[in-house]
């Protein structure tokens, strides 16, 4: 586990790179469905709903790369990304085999793999006593209101 401790800013900033690339589907979201799940929706609900989770799942990778350059926040990232890739992962299964086929089960490899890493690391710093020093809640409260709370 020592091994992802030492090497977690390079596994965050890989894992945010590739999470941030479903914001292609804010730009394309039929292109995003079709190589993604193999299908389309159509209207314009569908559509909106697609550029939105695109932009949101950006935004969680976004947040990975900001967690590796700064430990404050580096907790609430992982567990951010890794509770949203868990239920990526849960929702894609439970329709069986039916989306693997495309670029939904390369996802859930992928993510399932970032998953584990982000557990372990967790895991691995809270043993070692290494979470981060001010919760990034207390931090962007007390920037908001200008004191500092402790």
């Amino acid at each position: 586990m020592n091994v992802i401790v030492r090497n977690i800013k390079g596994i965050m900033l890989m894992s945010g790179a590739l999470t941030t690339t479903v914001g292609y589907a804010a730009i394309a979201p039929k292109t995003a469905l079709e190589s993604t799940f193999g299908e389309s929706l159509s209207g314009p609900l569908a559509e909106l709903l697609v550029r939105n989770w695109g932009v949101l799942v950006a935004l969680l990778g976004v947040m990975l790369i900001h967690g590796a350059f700064s430990s404050a926040s580096r907790r609430v990232a992982l567990v951010a990304a890794g509770a949203s890739k868990l239920w990526f992962i849960a929702l894609v299964l439970s329709n069986g085999t039916r989306f693997l086929g495309h670029g939904a089960g390369t996802a859930v490899a992928v993510d399932s793999l970032m998953v584990i890493l982000f557990a372990a690391y967790l895991a691995s710093a809270a043993r070692e006593g290494q979470p981060e020093r001010t919760p990034i809640l207390r931090r962007m409260i007390s920037s908001a209101v200008g004191c500092d709370f402790k």
